[in-house]
């Protein structure tokens, strides 16, 4: 709570003393005309605007920090959490960069991508990324795979495609540019 009023009276450049005095009138249940009129004492004469900001910043922050607790958990219970991933869905300042964060991380329905790395095709992805001159068409060969729906090199390099289009749209330094 104490780093949200921090961030909300850093934004609308007041004191902290009067955003901290202005969230504990709200959580008690006043409404911010109220606030505006019959508290300026308690907040260090806030006005009407510079009260509804603070409203709307303060649900926004308080949704993130809740969002954050639970991708923060999510993650960790898939036991894929890092102390670099850790620091970045800390310092993510916006939902949408949280999102982009646990993207990856989020239990989906199974996919064409998925499929084609259940049947042994990432390997292929991870060949082609680290060497760009590799020859694809021949390399494909060996990933064949008809009981998975992989029976020639078509369908396997179509795999290798939709591997390759989930990792770029789970990408959160790729989604940001």
């Amino acid at each position: 709570m104490h780093n949200i009023a921090q961030i909300i009276a850093q934004e609308l450049n007041v004191r902290e003393q009067q955003v901290t005095a202005t969230i504990a009138l709200l959580d008690d249940g006043a409404t911010v005309p109220f606030v505006a009129r019959y508290r300026k004492e308690a907040t260090g004469g806030l006005d009407d605007t510079q009260l509804r900001n603070l409203f709307s910043r303060l649900g926004y922050l308080r949704e993130l920090h809740d969002r954050r607790q639970v991708v923060l958990s999510s993650i960790e219970a898939q036991g894929k959490l890092t102390p670099a991933l850790a620091q970045a869905i800390n310092d993510a300042d916006s939902k949408t960069r949280l999102e982009d964060l646990y993207l990856p991380y989020k239990p989906k329905r199974r996919t064409k991508g998925q499929i084609a790395i259940e049947a042994g095709i990432e390997p292929l992805v991870d060949a082609v990324l680290a060497d760009r001159t590799l020859d694809i068409d021949s390399k494909a060969e060996a990933f064949l795979n008809p009981e998975a729906g992989f029976a020639d090199a078509k369908a396997v390099l179509d795999g290798a495609r939709y591997i390759l289009m989930e990792r770029f749209a789970e990408d959160a330094e790729l989604l940001r540019k």
